[in-house]
Order: structure tokens, then sequence, then C-alpha cells
């Protein structure tokens, strides 16, 4: 028999860091949590990652997920600003990874894809979907929200993630 596998999808921020928790089961989805880490923005960088590691790994503890996707990180043209979100970014993969978690990585317009059907949505139309698929499930702000549709992503492309593994050791 089959057991569910539980997946937390990490949308990283160096304000913010969305975090949601879901099992899925064959094609079905539950949700379990979801929620924010927070830094103060009145801290120092390192401190400010500190938070958003600590935050992270209070997380990955309480809801021992079985395997982490992360969203990959789109470059803009502020490059200091694009720097602390890929410094961000490390912190939400190296926790799960320390965890001892697979990680996968979805560009934000894979994530949208897989919710919605298109790779161009606005938060409310993935926030409606969340919905439709989870019923249950509860997220306050995008980034909650956003981490979730992450977590589902991966929930949907898993299988070819683990074949592509298999076939590159192999």
């Amino acid at each position: 028999m089959q057991s569910a596998i539980r997946i937390i999808g990490i949308d990283p921020g160096l304000r913010r860091t969305g975090w949601g928790v879901i099992e899925t089961l064959g094609n079905s989805l539950r949700f379990v949590a979801s929620g924010t880490v927070t830094s103060d923005g009145d801290m120092d960088l390192a401190s400010r990652l500190c938070q958003l590691h600590d935050g992270l790994a209070d997380v990955v503890h309480v809801h021992q997920p079985d395997e982490a996707a992360v969203e990959e990180t789109f470059v803009n043209k502020d490059a200091v600003a694009t720097l602390k979100l890929g410094q961000a970014r490390g912190i939400a993969m190296l926790v799960p990874a320390r965890a001892g978690l697979h990680v996968s990585e979805y560009a934000p317009n894979a994530v949208k894809k897989a919710v919605i059907g298109v790779g161009h949505a606005e938060k409310k139309q993935i926030h409606m979907m969340l919905k439709i698929l989870m019923p249950k499930a509860e997220f306050k702000g995008d980034d909650a929200a956003d981490a979730l549709a992450i977590a589902i992503c991966h929930a949907h492309n898993r299988g070819g993630a683990r074949m592509r593994m298999a076939a590159l050791a192999g």
C-alpha cells in the first residue's frame, strides 16, 4: 500500500519567506499547513538570514516533510535586490537539504502552469485555484499561497523528476 508523501514548498524572500506543506497520495492533494517566516528589516543581512534559517528549520522540524520544492529566482534590474533574494533562496534550499530532503527547483512560470494551466497568471487566480484544489487550505498572504502552489507543482512533477534523476545516476 502506498503512503502519502509530505511536500514543503518554499517561496524565498528576504523580508518574507512563504512556506506551505501538503500531502499527496496518487492524484489527491491534502493541505497540511502554511505560513510565512519573516526577518527584521532593521537588522543586518547576516542576522536576517539567520532569522530565515531558524524559522524554516522550525517549520521543517514540526511538519517533517519528505521532499522540498523551492521557486527559482528571477533576475530583475536591481542587482543588489537580486543578490539578496539569491541569499534568501540559498537559505531556503539549505534548510531542507540539511534535514536530508531532496530539494527540487521550479521556475515561476512552471508553478503557475502546474496550478492554473497557463504560465502567466494573477495572484488572485492562484488563490482561487488553491481553494478549488484544496478546499481546506488556509493561507495568509501571497507568500504562503505561492509556497503552496510550489508544493503542488512538485506534487505534479515529482514522478518525472525521480525518473530523470535515476537516468542520470544510472
